[in-house]
């Protein structure tokens, strides 16, 4: 897709008829002078004690809930009054969530609130308390079948999807809206300018992946946080099971009392169309967004978690490479947190930055974002580094090779092809932690393989493969591959309650308050551990769904199958002194379900390839390891902590 023409005010009219007229009047050495420019910011002069806070009803075209009648989505909005006034018409920051009602929003749980009449109070998150005095709109917008919508949950699929794309479309003049839930007196978007940015996480930032996989006209940008782009990619790895529940147990949970009582056949339609066995329906069809990035108009600012175990780092990977070879205006931010909002882990930072995002795309403001560093990256704690893009253009993909070490198990990793064989049985009660710390020893679940330390610093940037040729002595099969840095590190604690940020008691400010919306909110601290060893990316499959068709089929036992596993997105260096480590082993304990089956798996080395994106390509592999012995440690690595417990929402992640 061609690159999307921009909407900017390079010059503010009034300042043109400044510079004109002031022109004529200095002397010529003063006119020849060239003022520094200064970046134009949108300032809080609205009153957000006085913002129009109304509710209307948009018609979404469908029946979701087959009553008879299309389905209205309950909109909330919160705006500045003086623009409207005046005549002028104002951009929109919109959240399109399901979890206003049931579950709320954002560190401390804020749901919507409303007053007698049925206008909203509250609108979670520090959103409108920042934006409206700043003369932005902000829409929450109830998907169908939560809060105060009509229609059903759909998880992702068609309803949910539509639930947004309506507002946005009556946000340009061109859907249907109402005063209330059932009745005829229709409400028109005279104060917006159609402008729209999508902003969310996890469920919310997914679907403003859909909506702006349709290409709806009037969404300029989004702004996706832990969110997913594919349901599949969500609910199985390659045909593994993962969080022992489908999406027929999310819908049921966020849908209004009202909706479960009436949405029976969607529900048997989601619990049909999602079988647990792994296989790919016309259901993931529908929620798969990645192959629709070709339809993208919006630009898109990322945020993501490389440690995120809720909306696994696969997502953005995904999504990412799919825009970029779109042509898509991209800008994303990767934090070594979980599955947390940038409010949370970095927020000064995020709220410059993202104001600074709405005035370029929403206001057309010249702030010079868009000349800025593509990538934000989070090396240790609390310490960023940029990148000019992302990956970097002299990325390229390594070929790294297991082969057989002195014992069983414990092999080398280089780009010289191995012979042999290395056999290990699943064991469904480990997991890569205990894989890793017990990387330089001989144990009967996994096959380690681990390049000589690093004479230089290595860079891997993207998303990793590894494809693996190997023979199950059962019908059924997992297969677990991981990348690890093996070396000491203080790192978020992301397996820990809070995934790597710690809530303190004190409260900062973000924007302007009222008594029943406050913009003042808990700080946070990075919650942080001292281990010696990282995951750097990590990917599941099921044998079974070795021929890529979206079937699996029955293994025959001893049969040799190959199959290529997706590893999560990431950008990590392994520094100088450290080790790059593959395993590869069976079933992940807590992180994807146990198969039928705990077979033995043979593994051949001479076709098993792991294909690693590094910063300089085979080059810089080749100087990073040159002089480094190949062989793994002799013993299990000092230090490492035990094993713990991920602590994950299994339901979309609030």
């Amino acid at each position: 897709m061609p690159k999307r023409t921009r909407f900017t005010i390079w010059r503010p009219l009034a300042t043109a008829a400044t510079a004109a007229l002031m022109a004529t009047v200095l002397t010529a050495p003063a006119a020849q002078a060239k003022a520094p420019h200064t970046p134009r910011t949108s300032q809080p002069v609205h009153s957000y004690e006085n913002a129009v806070r109304e509710a209307v009803w948009v018609d979404t075209r469908l029946d979701g809930d087959g009553d008879g009648r299309t389905d209205r989505v309950a909109v909330d909005i919160v705006r500045p009054a003086e623009p409207a006034r005046e005549g002028r018409r104002v951009p929109v920051i919109m959240d399109a969530s399901p979890y206003y009602s049931c579950c709320g929003r954002g560190n401390e749980s804020q749901r919507k609130t409303y007053d007698a009449a049925g206008n909203v109070v509250q609108m979670p998150l520090y959103y409108d308390n920042y934006f409206v005095p700043r003369g932005y709109a902000v829409v929450g917008v109830d998907l169908a079948g939560t809060n105060r919508s009509d229609g059903c949950v759909d998880v992702g699929g068609r309803s949910d999807i539509q639930s947004a794309k309506a507002v946005v479309d009556w946000l340009n003049g061109r859907g249907t809206a109402y005063t209330t839930p059932t009745g005829t007196t229709r409400a028109k978007a005279t104060w917006s300018n159609g402008r729209t940015g999508m902003i969310g996480k996890s469920y919310d930032g997914t679907i403003a992946n859909g909506v702006a996989a349709t290409g709806v006209e009037g969404l300029e940008t989004i702004v996706p946080i832990g969110a997913i782009s594919s349901w599949y990619d969500y609910y199985f790895a390659q045909g593994a099971p993962l969080f022992g529940s489908g999406p027929d147990w999310l819908s049921n949970y966020v849908e209004s009392p009202a909706a479960r009582a009436r949405c029976g056949a969607v529900q048997e339609d989601i619990v049909e169309g999602a079988p647990r066995s792994g296989d790919w329906t016309g259901l993931w069809t529908e929620r798969n967004y990645v192959p629709d990035a070709d339809r993208v108009k919006a630009s898109v600012f990322v945020v993501h978690g490389t440690q995120d175990l809720n909306v696994r780092a696969k997502h953005f990977g995904q999504w990412w490479d799919a825009l970029a070879r779109n042509g898509v205006d991209r800008k994303i931010w990767l934090t070594q947190a979980g599955h947390v909002d940038p409010f949370d882990f970095r927020r000064a930072d995020w709220v410059t930055t993202l104001h600074r995002w709405f005035d370029h795309e929403l206001l057309g403001y010249d702030n010079g974002i868009d000349d800025e560093p593509m990538a934000d990256l989070e090396r240790a704690p609390d310490q960023w580094v940029t990148s000019t893009t992302w990956p970097p253009r002299t990325t390229g993909t390594v070929r790294l090779k297991p082969a057989q070490g002195t014992a069983p198990g414990v092999g080398t990793l280089g780009q010289r092809t191995g012979r042999g064989t290395e056999t290990f049985t699943d064991d469904p009660t480990r997991d890569e932690g205990d894989w890793a710390t017990d990387i330089g020893v001989s144990t009967p679940e996994k096959a380690g393989f681990v390049t000589g330390p690093l004479t230089r610093d290595l860079r891997l940037s993207g998303s990793s493969k590894v494809t693996v040729t190997a023979a199950a002595s059962t019908p059924t099969a997992h297969l677990s591959a991981v990348l690890v840095d093996l070396g000491p590190a203080t790192i978020r604690d992301y397996a820990a309650s809070g995934e790597g940020i710690t809530t303190l008691p004190q409260r900062t400010c973000w924007g302007a308050s009222t008594p029943g919306d406050s913009a003042c909110f808990r700080e946070t601290a990075a919650k942080t551990t001292a281990v010696e060893h990282t995951v750097v990316s990590r990917g599941w499959a099921d044998l079974g769904h070795h021929r890529g068709d979206g079937k699996g089929t029955p293994l025959t036992p001893g049969k040799k199958y190959t199959i290529t596993l997706d590893l999560a997105a990431t950008d990590h260096v392994v520094p100088a002194g450290h080790r790059l480590a593959l395993i590869v082993a069976g079933t992940d304990e807590g992180l994807i379900e146990p198969p039928a089956d705990t077979p033995a798996l043979t593994l051949d080395l001479a076709r098993t390839t792991a294909y690693v994106p590094v910063v300089g390509g085979t080059t810089a592999f080749a100087r990073a390891t040159a002089g480094a012995t190949a062989t793994a440690p002799a013993a299990g690595l000092d230090g490492v902590e035990p094993p713990r417990t991920v602590q994950r929402v299994p339901e979309g992640g609030r």
